[in-house]
This record gives C-alpha cells, sequence and structure tokens, in this order.
C-alpha cells in the first residue's frame, strides 16, 4: 500500500468530503463542511498561497494538510502547516509527507517561520519535535452540551444599548468588520493579527457559508457595535463562535456574556445541540465567560514553531 500526497481539488465532492471526514475524526472540536472547503480555496486571499494538501492511500483520503501564509499577520513570512492524519490511519508515513509537501511549498512562496498546531497528545507531540519543531503557546477546545445544559437566564441590554443580530448589518457590514478588526488585534496569539483588507473580510468571514448572521449577535451602543459574538454553524447538529469580542471603550460592562448569551439560547431553539469554541489558554478573561456559561475543556493543542534557514 503506498501513500501519495496531491492537492486537494475543491471541485472535486469526494476530495472535500475526504478532508472533511478525516478533519471530523481527528479534530471533532471545529465545525465543517465541503462547501465551506470549496469557499476557502476559492476565496482565500491571494496572499495566503493557500494549498490543502491531502494523503491518499489506494484511492482513501487519510490525511489532510491546510498550508498558507499569514498574509494579515503584520510581520510577513509566517506559515501556517496544520497537518491532520485520521486517528485510524496513523504510522502510514501520511503525515511526514504532509509535512514535507507542506513546507517544500512555504519555503518557495517566502515563509521563514513555521507555525503548526498539534493536539496535546505524547504522540503527536514527539512527531512534531521530531520534524523539527519546538513548543511554543497553547490553546483549548471547548465544548458545550446545548442540548441538555442549563444556560444562564437571558437579561435585558443595559440602559443605552440595543441587542442586534448579523443579518441586521447585510446592508452595510463594515462596522463589524472595524470591531472584528480591534478585537482580533488584542487577541494573544504567536502571530500578530492586522484586519485591513475590508473585501477579504467579506470574503473569508461575511460570506463564508458556515457563518450565521441570525446567530450571530450584536450589542450596539452610542450609535456603533460594541460587542459581538460571531456565530458558524453547520445546519445539522454543530454550532460554534468564532469570534467573541468587545470594543476597549465598553469593555469591563458584561457585554460579552450578553451578546453570547443570547445567541446561544437562540441556537438551542433552532435546534442544535453541541456548541464549540476556542481560547488561548492564557486568555483568562474569555476563558472564565465560556466557563460561566457551561462550556468544559474538552481538548488542547500546542503551537510548535519550526525556523527556516
Amino acid at each position: 500500500m503506498t501513500v501519495i500526497v496531491r492537492d486537494m481539488r475543491a471541485g472535486v465532492r469526494a476530495d472535500t468530503e475526504g478532508f472533511v471526514r478525516v478533519r471530523q475524526r481527528a479534530l471533532p472540536f471545529m465545525v465543517y463542511s465541503p462547501e465551506a472547503l470549496a469557499h476557502d480555496a476559492a476565496h482565500m486571499h491571494p496572499d495566503a498561497r493557500y494549498r490543502p494538501l491531502v494523503a491518499e492511500e489506494d484511492g482513501e483520503i487519510i490525511g489532510t494538510a491546510q498550508v498558507h501564509l499569514a498574509h494579515d499577520s503584520r510581520e510577513p513570512g509566517q506559515g501556517n502547516v496544520n497537518v491532520y492524519v485520521h486517528p485510524e490511519r496513523t504510522r502510514r508515513g501520511a503525515g511526514s509527507l504532509l509535512v514535507r509537501a507542506a513546507e517544500e511549498h512555504l519555503a518557495a512562496v517566502g515563509a521563514t517561520r513555521l507555525l503548526s498546531w498539534v493536539l496535546d497528545e505524547p504522540d503527536n507531540r514527539v512527531f512534531a519535535q521530531r520534524h523539527g519543531y519546538r513548543a511554543s503557546r497553547s490553546a483549548h477546545f471547548l465544548r458545550l452540551d446545548l442540548a441538555n445544559g442549563v444556560l444562564p437566564p437571558l437579561q435585558d441590554p443595559p440602559p443605552g444599548v440595543e441587542l442586534r443580530t448579523g443579518a441586521d448589518f447585510a446592508d452595510d457590514p463594515r462596522p463589524l468588520f472595524e470591531l472584528d478588526a480591534e478585537t482580533v488585534a488584542d487577541e494573544p496569539s504567536d502571530i500578530d493579527t492586522e484586519f485591513t483588507d475590508y473585501e477579504a473580510w467579506l470574503e473569508e468571514t461575511w460570506r463564508h457559508p458556515l457563518f450565521d448572521p441570525a446567530l450571530t449577535t450584536v450589542a450596539v451602543a452610542d450609535g456603533r457595535p460594541a460587542a459581538f459574538t460571531l456565530a458558524r454553524t453547520d445546519g445539522a447538529a454543530a454550532y460554534a463562535t468564532a469570534m467573541t469580542g468587545t470594543a476597549r471603550a465598553f469593555r469591563g460592562r458584561g457585554l460579552a456574556k450578553l451578546v453570547k448569551n443570547h445567541s446561544l439560547h437562540r441556537a438551542r431553539a433552532a435546534g442544535y445541540t453541541q456548541a464549540f469554541t476556542g481560547n488561548d489558554a492564557g486568555n483568562d478573561a474569555m476563558i472564565a465567560v465560556n466557563t460561566w456559561f457551561g462550556y468544559e475543556i474538552c481538548a488542547t493543542e500546542v503551537r510548535y514553531v519550526r525556523e527556516l534557514g
């Protein structure tokens, strides 16, 4: 049996479904769909030099890699290598082949530093170290049982604050882009992220197939978005908050809890049974908010870094 690595064909349903199948088994704490993968491949910013890869054995996709430059980083040359292999198809060489192909691609397009999320399990950490990566910061996946959990009661917004949904910004989502840009800049990370390209944000966030404007919730104060939680859903059972943040001028008022609670209540009413989110391990404030809702840590990833050259 021979393992080969090739590009994922975004227009071939068998490829996108195979990619999703591997990711759901290896990393079942995120929301996926074949349509989302095809959208990413078609609409990722050209400066990202995005290249999704698959490892195939006898016609079956057993491994995946999402490979791209962090085009929205303040520091050029940051490359992302996120490799996952089906847990029942490990030790066939698929992971090493994917890493090699990913590194060759990123080096060719100017990457000088590679970053890879690795599940915090002994075999995975040894694999990363064996390929020359060193451990950096960590992050948690959190899960909430929406079907059976007890959510905090809904609260009215404080005076001067109005709750809206993402759908209310359909004619002009730029205010949400500006709030997203402000909050993401303050997130703890190995990469300093700066959103400056509105059109890219529209393609990668606002028009993304998983984005759910009806469940996205926004607190508006002084005529502008002050806090928001951005929802993604698979249209079936899984709901995820891709970002929850508050503008600097409005922090400390409980607005993040307010918007997230309203979004979670509506998600449960819409039939979603599992809620997922993720937090940097050093983001104590947001971890406390999610713990208040009943989220529990279900897995941890460690960012591994390799300097090239």
